[in-house]
């Protein structure tokens, strides 16, 4: 509960904050990709489906990343909307990342309690794999990579994390994100 009440809070103040570089950053990418936002489904809280939101970054027509898409993802400024997926309740400030159909959704014995967290914007797994997306472009079978080294050892971290979650674990992993982010 104390959980929840710490995510309304801090995501209403992040946004009243940052409201204005959100809509900046969407204009940005309007002009960039003919579209501002992008929405994804991902799983959530007992494998629940939710739309995430982001920056776009991407062109719509050829699929090519722009200059200011490579800035906005490798600043993670990409991911401030997802304030709203927090103050919404689908996500919160921390807990594991949340994946594409076809990963969480799919695990199997112990591996599922991670379903029973809600998904959040910062974790030590994110953290560790924060420049993921170049670690996985010099693979030469990425996908690969991803299914046998990435995610199981994202899988690893998040249940160190389910059994010894707190407020006060919590509020470490969010300072870790801060100073790693900013």
């Amino acid at each position: 509960m104390f959980k929840r009440l710490f995510d309304i809070v801090f995501s209403s103040i992040a946004l009243l904050l940052f409201g204005w570089i959100i809509l900046l950053l969407i204009l940005f990418a309007y002009i960039d990709t003919s579209k501002g936002i992008f929405l994804q489904k991902r799983i959530g809280q007992f494998g629940k489906p939710f739309d995430i939101y982001k920056i776009r970054t991407m062109h719509i027509r050829n699929g090519s990343i722009s200059w200011y898409g490579r800035f906005v993802r490798n600043t993670k400024l990409d991911e401030l909307p997802q304030l709203l997926n927090i103050l919404w309740g689908q996500m919160s400030f921390v807990g594991p990342r949340p994946d594409l159909p076809g990963y969480y959704d799919q695990l199997q014995g112990e591996e599922r309690k991670l379903l029973e967290l809600k998904p959040g914007l910062c974790s030590r797994a994110a953290l560790k794999y924060f420049n993921e997306e170049a670690l996985l472009a010099a693979q030469s079978n990425p996908l690969e990579y991803n299914d046998t080294i990435i995610f199981p050892d994202k899988v690893r971290m998040n249940l160190e994390y389910y059994y010894k979650r707190s407020f006060w674990e919590d509020l470490r992993i969010l300072w870790a994100c801060f100073k790693r982010e900013l």
